[in-house]
């Protein structure tokens, strides 16, 4: 993927994580505190999905868009704690809608212990999460998480519509990673600008650097979907074909394939035909299907660059552009 060219340094993911590594020990241990239940299952299920690694990319945003706003207190950890608490309950809800039985290279929750223990152990860390909003005693920080965790479930309900959809286009896939990916990374840095006391329009802009981060995160993610390596990529290649998820790159592919093609690539897409995988490479890789959308989400990287050009000249600056590059040009 190519790199996205910008004038301002960025940082590369090592020296990220470097970075961040004092703000992320503190708030990984503040997660696992807060985790804690008398009821041995929800410790076990939480554990076992909050244990299971990942970049904590989100948490690491809110801390970073602190940072960058020259703060000197650490109000930001349980912001952090609280954006981390809501997306690990999406993905135990996610997986039982998409009947996943691999992330991150590891059994499900839902795999392990069955459906309605996941879905009620999200609903706890749902809970949970109101729980250290009302701590902070602020009701701006409380329409922010309020207002994106209903756009959250939205979003879940809109891609529920468009499962097994031939039809779905570019736009409603969009709007679709607009309420399930993109508003939860906008929250969390524009609560990292708010608890560094920024002033409205860096918090703004902090606000659309998450938001356009968000669309290229995603549309990156869903390429990979098509290009990974399983093993790299933790789960099962072709999960979102099976689930009859029609991503950016089968969008593309059906809207300029010939008639007959497109008529085949709709049917898969109905009946979520996940072993047609190979019929559905070659007519993304005929129509320039990754091309085009590894470049819509170098266009959204750009976007979440430009944001930043308000924002001091300091590390944690440096280090937002560096994850906007990254989420475009990572292999896994």
């Amino acid at each position: 993927m190519s790199a996205v060219q910008i004038s301002r340094s960025a940082l590369a993911l090592p020296q990220i994580q470097a970075l961040a590594a004092p703000d992320m020990e503190a708030i990984d241990a503040l997660i696992r505190h807060r985790l804690a239940s008398d009821v041995v299952l929800i410790n076990q299920i939480a554990d076992h999905i909050i244990s299971a690694g990942g970049k904590r990319l989100r948490p690491m945003l809110v801390a970073l868009a602190a940072r960058a706003c020259d703060t000197d207190n650490a109000r930001h950890h349980q912001l952090a704690a609280i954006v981390e608490f809501i997306h690990t309950s999406t993905l135990l809800h996610d997986d039982v809608v998409d009947e996943s039985d691999l992330r991150r290279g590891r059994s499900t929750a839902n795999a392990l212990w069955g459906n309605a223990p996941s879905v009620l152990v999200g609903d706890f860390l749902y809970s949970r999460s109101f729980q250290l909003m009302v701590e902070l005693d602020s009701m701006q920080v409380m329409q922010i998480l309020a207002d994106t965790t209903n756009r959250i479930a939205e979003g879940e309900v809109l891609q529920l519509l468009h499962v097994h959809n031939p039809d779905t286009d570019e736009a409603a896939y969009l709007r679709v990673i607009e309420r399930k990916t993109a508003v939860l990374f906008a929250a969390g840095t524009q609560l990292g600008a708010l608890a560094a006391n920024a002033d409205p329009a860096t918090q703004q802009a902090l606000y659309d650097y998450g938001m356009q981060l968000g669309y290229a995160f995603q549309i990156a993610d869903d390429v990979l979907d098509y290009t990974a390596d399983a093993a790299d990529l933790g789960k099962n290649l072709g999960d979102d074909l099976a689930e009859g998820k029609a991503t950016l790159p089968l969008i593309h592919a059906i809207r300029h394939s010939d008639a007959a093609t497109r008529e085949r690539l709709r049917s898969i897409v109905q009946d979520g035909q996940g072993d047609a995988m190979p019929e559905v490479l070659a007519a993304i890789q005929a129509t320039g299907g990754v091309e085009y959308s590894r470049a819509k989400a170098v266009e959204y990287a750009r976007a979440a660059e430009r944001a930043l050009q308000a924002l001091p000249d300091n590390d944690a600056t440096a280090a937002l552009h560096g994850l906007a590059r990254y989420a475009v040009e990572r292999q896994h």
